[in-house]
């Protein structure tokens, strides 16, 4: 069980005893004083900052403080008491333990110490859309445990979710009193390629077609996150025009998936040979289309 002595994190000396305006005062001054603004790029500062706000929260509520106080008594009260006993009272515990051992103040001293897990460590990796389809490993270099540049590799599983966690158990910051280390959370962020653009659990491409195939319509292929998909492209097609095709998107679970979206974008040859221009000049003397007279006026 990790425990937090609030009234430390906001420098009550009084602890329980602390009255509703003392701690909203204490509130005031150590959040201006960790506030994130303040410090910049500052993890610890950050973290204390949280604490503090769950610090407030929990003993600016009467009915939580109450339940807390308990707590903080068995935790810290108890040892504060047990710091004042008398010369006299120490005496009288040595002497215990010169007959029955040490085992006494063993348990006492575990009780006033509980264990306690370490803070956790949090960090963010980037991966492509292929990536985390597919699912990948990568290499993360951090620092944790008084260890310098520590490489460990993450599995990442496929299919996995924008802004998901993955946790290694742990790799975070030392226990103390005997208590677990603290775990290693990644967050997975998952960007877009110039190929690729997740939106949702729909995967969205482009795919240039040349005029003529646009105005004639063709079957066309598309390399797809997951193998080449067969696109029909209507009579007529114009750039921006979207076809949507069922269940070859990003994972959804295990058995369904997004879609894929083609938007077509109509490309024209920059250079052409002498037989393109032949034709294209052809074409425009034999054609009556005007776009000007698409162009709706509002």
């Amino acid at each position: 069980m990790i425990f937090k002595n609030y009234y430390k994190l906001l420098e009550l000396t009084k602890n329980i005893k602390s009255t509703p305006e003392e701690i909203k005062t204490a509130y005031r001054e150590q959040a201006k004083k960790y506030h994130p603004d303040v410090n910049v790029n500052n993890k610890i500062a950050e973290e204390r900052f949280k604490d503090i706000n769950e610090a407030y929260r929990i003993l600016s509520d009467p009915l939580q403080k109450r339940k807390y106080d308990k707590s903080w008594y068995n935790y810290v009260g108890k040892k504060l008491q047990k710091e004042k006993m008398s010369e006299k009272e120490v005496r009288v515990n040595d002497i215990v333990n010169m007959f029955f051992g040490a085992s006494v103040s063993k348990k006492v001293s575990e009780a006033s110490n509980p264990p306690i897990k370490g803070e956790n460590i949090e960090t963010k990796i980037d991966i492509s859309i292929k990536e985390a389809f597919e699912g990948t490993e990568k290499k993360l270099s951090f620092a944790s445990q008084g260890e310098k540049n520590k490489i460990i590799t993450i599995k990442i599983p496929k299919g996995i979710g924008q802004g998901k966690i993955v946790r290694i158990e742990g790799k975070g910051k030392k226990g103390k009193n005997g208590g677990k280390n603290g775990d290693l959370l990644i967050k997975i962020n998952i960007t877009n390629t110039p190929m690729y653009k997740l939106i949702g659990n729909d995967i969205h491409a482009n795919l240039y077609v040349t005029p003529w195939d646009a105005a004639l319509g063709a079957k066309l292929s598309v390399d797809n996150i997951d193998g080449e998909v067969s696109i029909l492209i209507p009579k007529g097609t114009q750039s921006g025009d979207k076809i949507s095709i069922q269940n070859k998107g990003y994972y959804i679970n295990d058995t369904q998936r997004g879609k894929l979206v083609i938007e077509t974008q109509v490309v024209v040859p920059k250079k052409l040979s002498e037989k393109e221009k032949e034709l294209f000049v052809k074409l425009r003397n034999a054609s009556k289309f005007n776009p000007k007279n698409t162009v709706n006026i509002k």
